[in-house]
């Protein structure tokens, strides 16, 4: 199937007539489609049907935070490619590489008539230049295929990717003279330059101070895990690593650009593009992510209608090319969300052989597919792996010790998105969770297990805790459950969650209680309640304003006592580290 993925997609370079169909494509937009053909069809599709038990992508594996892959596939292929809107300028590049020409390019320069020699030189040059960066089983079946032809044009894109995919670096493809892209050379070197990109962005949101170096080593890998998944990678190999710092460098400069890399560990397509420069900048480059994934077997009705109009590669495990488009989220302290720095955006599924995307359809989000995948975790029927505290890979759960472990990774994964969904939805996921975590036919085997039960219960205690901070964050603004509503009523709910939130912190965490108390210094230092209720007398005061000035006060009480708990646990914590120094 994979040979045949594309063929059809209308307006596309038909590979069977390219001598007489030159392919000029002059813009980051129009390449970018080309190339997701090219990728698909190579990278993904290809390997499905040729490598035996080709291990899929799960769709949890494309929702932030991105899981770390401890495995790499070496049957699998993988690469790393930039393409610029612009001529490369070889002396001003910020990276290395070995270039290759287009027979037009050496024209323009030396003004040769010559056409035959020139052609034959140039040519064999880039070969050259080529095949020194090949394996050496590879030099003859590249000679074979190519001889003496033209590797640069993207007319032979397709021809060459499979040895483009044995190159240890990246490719890089840019416009040529006539402004049209090509292969502008191979071997390529991309900068990331990480430690001072870490630093300068902890500076930038105040997770490091110059010169504090018990700050940095306390946030440093919260600032870099928080930096690589802003541009849609956990901490990972050098490959991506580079990849998206070197995207990160071109986006400052203001260059049009794509970065694209595949891993032979997460076998999914990453792309990073400098985005419209028409519409208004964007902070971070745009991600996209490209895979095969199974659809899970309880969206029946999504099956059915993807069998009928062709978009599963594999109708007996439900297969299908997913794109998945994120949104870099900016770092603020005063978030409960703090570590988010991405989002889904929106599902693309990929036709393979027309190339027509449907975007309605919910493939890695849905709810139920969560609930579904949460219940088999606790009755220990659940089939698959997991990355336990990135250093252990969990493949089943049929003892307490593996759901436990489980059931950590699934609390942590989705963090997020159990305090950001609706109440249906998260009373569902207590009534599981404190089923299995409170029944007493479990005590003895999370006795055994203590310090995994209290892991798994810490975890949970934080997210109902976020949950309520959550809710704090929308208060502040005035905002109830999607409704706006008066100063009042605002203070009336905040002081009754803080009055909650208070005796279940127990289990501390302390920047869900530095959030707590940056919420409500913005609440009690509004100057709207302060000019018309606070600074007035109560003889001047309605009865409203009166109840106003009464949880006021209340909420400011409220909050002494969170501050006088924060610095108990604070000097606590400190004493107990000097000790054991």
């Amino acid at each position: 199937m994979w040979e045949t993925a594309f063929s059809e997609a209308p307006g596309y370079f038909d590979h069977t007539h390219h001598a007489q169909r030159p392919l000029e494509l002059s813009t980051i937009k129009e390449l970018k489609q080309y190339l997701d053909w090219q990728h698909i069809k190579h990278c993904l599709l290809r390997p499905y049907f040729e490598v035996e038990d080709y291990p899929l992508v799960e769709a949890r594996e494309l929702l932030p935070s991105f899981e770390i892959d401890l495995y790499e596939y070496k049957k699998l292929p993988g690469f790393s490619m930039v393409a610029f809107e612009r001529p490369l300028n070889s002396f001003r590049e910020i990276f290395q590489y070995d270039a290759l020409h287009t027979l037009m390019d050496w024209q323009y320069t030396e003004g040769i008539n010559d056409t035959c020699q020139l052609e034959s030189s140039v040519f064999a040059a880039n070969l050259r230049t080529f095949q020194s960066r090949l394996p050496k089983r590879s030099h003859a079946d590249f000679l074979k295929n190519f001889g003496e032809q033209d590797i640069c044009g993207l007319a032979a894109y397709d021809k060459l990717l499979p040895f483009l995919l044995q190159l240890e670096r990246a490719h890089i493809l840019s416009h040529d003279s006539s402004e049209n892209f090509s292969m502008a050379g191979v071997y390529a070197s991309l900068p990331s330059n990480l430690d001072s990109e870490l630093k300068q962005f902890g500076l930038k949101i105040g997770k490091f101070k110059p010169g504090d170096n018990l700050m940095y080593e306390c946030n440093r890998l919260f600032v870099y895990q928080f930096l690589m998944e802003l541009h849609g990678f956990p901490i990972v190999s050098e490959r991506r690593t580079s990849a998206s710092l070197f995207a990160r460098r071109l986006h400052r400069m203001g260059e049009k650009f794509m970065v694209r890399v595949l891993g032979q560990s997460d076998r999914t397509i990453t792309t990073l593009l400098s985005g419209d420069h028409t519409k208004r900048r964007r902070h971070y480059p745009q991600v996209e992510k490209i895979a095969l994934v199974a659809v899970n077997p309880n969206q029946k009705e999504t099956i059915t209608m993807l069998k009928e109009q062709g978009f599963l590669i594999d109708t007996k495990k439900n297969v299908c090319i997913l794109r998945v488009v994120y949104q870099q989220h900016q770092y603020s302290q005063k978030n409960v969300r703090e570590d988010r720095a991405l989002s889904v955006l929106r599902q693309e599924i990929i036709h393979p052989v027309t190339g027509r995307v449907l975007d309605h359809l919910n493939i890695i989000q849905n709810a139920q597919n969560m609930l579904l995948r949460l219940n088999d975790i606790v009755r220990g029927e659940l089939r698959g792996s997991i990355t336990y505290k990135r250093r252990e890979i969990i493949r089943n759960t049929d003892t307490h010790e593996n759901r436990l472990k489980f059931l950590y990774s699934w609390l942590s994964k989705h963090t997020h998105r159990i305090v950001d969904y609706s109440d249906e939805f998260y009373s569902q996921v207590v009534k599981v969770l404190d089923g299995y975590l409170l029944t007493p036919e479990n005590w003895d085997v999370f006795n055994e297990y203590k310090d995994l039960h209290q892991e798994v219960w810490a975890k949970y205690s934080q997210i109902q805790q976020a949950r309520k901070v959550r809710t704090l964050e929308d208060l502040r603004s005035r905002v109830y459950k999607g409704e706006k509503i008066a100063y009042l009523r605002m203070l009336e709910l905040m002081t009754e969650i803080l009055g909650e939130l208070k005796y279940e912190i127990v289990n501390y965490f302390d920047q869900l209680v530095a959030k707590v108390l940056v919420i409500g210094e913005d609440v009690v230092s509004d100057p709207y309640v302060l000019r018309n209720y606070i600074g007035k007398k109560d003889e001047e005061l309605t009865g409203y304003g009166l109840k106003v000035k009464k949880y006021y006060s209340r909420l400011v009480s409220l909050l002494d006592e969170f501050r006088s708990i924060r610095k108990s646990r604070t000097t606590s914590v400190s004493e107990h580290s000097f000790q054991n120094f």
